[in-house]
C-alpha cells in the first residue's frame, strides 16, 4: 500500500497574520530610513519610532516562522513519506515565479532608464548609487538564487530577495537532513542535527563574523537563516511538550506579555545593537506561544480579523514588490522638488513625510494584491505542473516506512 508523499496542512491563521504584519513593518522600515527620503523631507513621519527604525530585524521572524511551517508540514505527520524532489519542487514553485518576475521588471526598468535617461519634466533624474551594481553577473546569480551566498559583496536588483536566496538553500539543507533522518528512521537524529546547525551558526555569527548587530545579508546571510529557521523547527518540537491545562485567560496574558517583549526587543536594538543576536529567540517564543495557545483570550481573536488575514496571504508579495515601489517613489520625490514638501509641512510638520509613507504603503498593498493573484498563485501552479507529476502531488506515491524512533 502507498500513501501520498505530502499533504498540505491547515494554516495557523495567527501565524499568517503575524507574517503580514512583519512584512508591512519591513516596508515602513525601509521607507523611513531611505536616504533619498531623509534628504528630501526635513521632518520625520508621525509614526517614525525605534520599532520601525529597527523593523528590518523582522526578517529573522520570517525565517523562524518558515522553519515552523516546514516542521508542521513535513515532520509532525508525514515523517516516513518525505520526497525530497516533491519538497523542492513545491518550495521552488512557491518562491520563484514572483522572484523572477520582479527581477525582469527591474531589468526592464534599468533598460528604460539607460535608454531614456529618465528625462522627466526636462530634468535627467539620476538613480541611487546602489542601483549601479545591477549588472550582468549579479543578474545571472539572481536567476539561480545564488546572489546572497557570498559570490558578490553587495545587495543588488531586488534587494529584499537576498533572504529568498538564503532561504531556498536552507530548504535544501532541511530536506537533505529530513531525508537522512528518514533513512535512519530517527527523528531524534534530525532534531540533533537541527540544533547543531542552529547553535553552530549562531556561534559563528557571534564569535567569528562578530558584526555589531545581526545585519549580515549577502555574505553570511545563509548562517543567519540557518540560525532562525532551525530554531523555528525546534520550537514546534518544544511546543509539543507544553502543558495544555492552562486557562484561556492565563494563556492570553502570556501571549500579551510575549508580544510586548518582542516589540520592546526590536525597539531596543536601536540603542543596544548587540541584542539583535537574541531576536530569533524572542521571535521563536512569540510564534511558539501563538502555536501552543490558539484558543487564548484576546490575541488570537485580534490576529484573525479579515484585514490581517488578507495581509498574511499577500505577505510574500508585499515583501518582494516593495523595493520597486520605493524606487519609483524616490524618482517621484526628486522630480517633485522641495516646494510642495515645504507647503505640506507648513500645514503640519511631518505631513509630507507621512503622506509619502502612506502613499508608498498603499501602492505596495495594491501591487502586492495584483502580484499575489496574477503571479504568485498561477505561477506556482504552472511550475508545479511543469516540474511535478500532478499540480498538488496528490498522486506522488512512495512506500511508507516504519514509525520513527525517538
Amino acid at each position: 500500500m502507498t500513501v501520498p508523499a505530502h499533504r498540505e496542512k491547515a494554516h495557523v491563521l495567527t501565524l499568517d497574520s503575524i507574517r503580514g504584519i512583519a512584512a508591512v513593518t519591513v516596508v515602513i522600515h525601509h521607507v523611513i530610513l531611505m536616504p533619498t527620503f531623509l534628504a528630501a523631507f526635513p521632518n520625520h513621519a508621525w509614526i517614525d519610532c525605534a520599532f520601525f527604525r529597527s523593523g528590518g530585524f523582522l526578517v529573522d521572524l520570517f525565517f523562524v516562522l518558515s522553519g515552523m511551517v516546514m516542521s508542521l508540514s513535513y515532520l509532525q505527520t508525514d515523517f516516513g513519506r518525505f520526497s525530497l524532489r516533491d519538497f523542492m519542487v513545491r518550495r521552488f514553485a512557491r518562491v520563484y515565479p514572483l522572484h523572477i518576475v520582479m527581477l525582469l521588471v527591474l531589468l526592464l526598468f534599468r533598460l528604460v532608464r539607460i535608454g531614456l535617461g529618465l528625462a522627466v519634466a526636462g530634468a535627467v533624474v539620476t538613480g541611487p548609487a546602489a542601483f549601479e551594481v545591477n549588472n550582468g553577473y549579479s543578474f545571472f546569480l539572481n536567476v539561480f538564487l545564488l546572489h546572497s551566498l557570498g559570490f558578490i559583496e553587495y545587495l543588488n536588483w531586488n534587494a529584499p530577495s537576498w533572504s529568498i536566496s538564503v532561504e531556498f538553500y536552507t530548504y535544501l539543507v532541511f530536506g537533505l537532513l529530513l531525508l537522512a533522518a528518514q533513512r535512519l528512521n530517527s527523528l531524534a537524529w534530525f532534531y540533533f542535527a537541527a540544533a547543531t546547525l542552529a547553535i553552530g551558526s549562531w556561534l559563528v555569527l557571534t564569535t567569528v563574523v562578530a558584526t555589531p548587530q545581526l545585519d549580515v545579508q549577502f555574505d553570511w546571510g545563509l548562517l543567519r537563516c540557518f540560525t532562525s529557521f532551525f530554531l523555528g523547527v525546534l520550537t514546534v518540537r518544544a511546543v509539543k511538550g507544553l502543558p495544555r491545562d492552562i486557562g484561556p485567560a492565563l494563556q492570553g496574558a502570556v501571549q500579551l506579555a510575549v508580544v510586548a517583549a518582542a516589540v520592546a526587543h526590536v525597539s531596543l536594538t536601536e540603542a543596544y545593537p548587540w541584542i539583535s543576536y537574541l531576536a530569533p529567540v524572542t521571535f521563536a517564543v512569540l510564534l511558539g506561544s501563538l502555536l501552543a495557545f490558539p484558543d487564548a483570550a484576546l490575541v488570537p481573536a485580534m490576529l484573525t480579523i479579515k484585514p490581517l488575514l488578507w495581509l498574511g496571504q499577500r505577505s510574500y508579495s508585499i515583501y518582494m514588490v516593495h523595493a520597486f515601489v520605493v524606487l519609483l517613489a524616490e524618482y517621484f520625490v526628486k522630480v517633485l522638488g522641495a516646494r510642495p514638501i515645504a507647503a505640506l509641512d507648513s500645514i503640519c510638520p511631518g505631513l509630507a513625510t507621512t503622506l509619502n509613507l502612506t502613499i508608498v504603503v498603499a501602492a505596495v498593498l495594491a501591487l502586492s494584491n495584483f502580484t499575489y493573484r496574477y503571479v504568485e498563485l498561477p505561477g506556482g501552479r504552472v511550475l508545479r505542473r511543469a516540474l511535478g507529476r500532478t499540480p498538488g502531488f496528490s498522486s506522488s506515491q512512495v512506500a511508507p516506512s516504519a514509525r520513527p524512533s525517538n
